[in-house]
């Protein structure tokens, strides 16, 4: 299982009204904040829903810190 951290850029299995499927993780914990790179609309998402509704990690804050 991967560990989300603030900062990841994420892809979900369904796309956002706006036609964008990726996503900025803002916050994490029991609730998700994230924000649409499209159009900048940011929703929270319960812990189960949001790990559910994740399709890939796209960019991780971990692997830029690396480089």
């Amino acid at each position: 299982m991967h560990k989300f951290r603030v900062g990841d850029i994420v892809k979900m299995r369904k796309p956002h009204p706006c036609g964008g499927y990726e996503w900025e993780i803002t916050r994490t914990g029991m609730d998700f904040r994230m924000k649409c790179l499209k159009c900048n609309h940011q929703v929270m998402l319960p812990r189960p829903k949001f790990e559910k509704g994740v399709k890939a990690v796209v960019k991780s804050v971990v692997e830029s810190e690396e480089n």
